[in-house]
């Protein structure tokens, strides 16, 4: 079947119009993706630094916290340092991982409401060069992924803790 110029001319300007459409959503579709790598890069903590004496120094994160990394047992954790809770929390999936198994069940109170989970002993807790040992660890922990941590009183309680503007230091006793 023959076609006019005019439906020709028609069909290929369509033909444009989508092309000129996918191009648009496909450029604002990287476009975004770059940003939101950007944005987590930007939002990320910032690392630790350790003094010459051998103190732990954090620096504020744009949230208001301080976040630190460590371990428990031996398994990476991004802790967050949390002033307010009585000890270290953590979630299920990390305490398995950890080898934190049995202890006792118990009903947390948090500022998000009540929670169970369980009081586990842990082996060793490091953050950067600190280290306790033998410290009550609370499972049920939700943070937004499983290695993070709530790092409590149980384990600061054994330093010497400075806050000074944006920085927290750690020091040894």
């Amino acid at each position: 079947m023959l076609q006019s110029p005019a439906q020709s001319h028609r069909r290929q300007f369509g033909r444009s119009v989508w092309r000129l459409n996918v191009g648009m959503a496909l450029f604002w579709i990287a476009a975004l993706g770059v940003m939101y790598v950007a944005m987590e890069r930007y939002l990320q903590p910032s690392s630790s630094v350790v003094t010459a004496e051998g103190n732990l120094q954090l620096q504020r994160h744009r949230d208001g916290h301080f976040y630190a990394d460590g371990s428990i047992n031996g398994q990476p954790v991004r802790f967050m340092v949390d002033t307010g809770a009585s000890s270290i929390a953590v979630s299920d999936a990390l305490a398995q991982r950890a080898g934190l198994e049995g202890g006792e069940v118990v009903q947390f109170r948090t500022a998000n409401g009540t929670r169970m989970g369980r009081l586990v002993r842990a082996q060793s807790i490091t953050v950067g060069p600190l280290q306790a040992r033998n410290l009550t660890v609370g499972t049920g922990y939700t943070g937004s992924n499983e290695q993070d941590a709530l790092l409590g009183q149980n384990f600061l309680r054994q330093f010497d803790v400075r806050i000074r503007d944006n920085v927290l230091e750690l020091r040894p006793l």
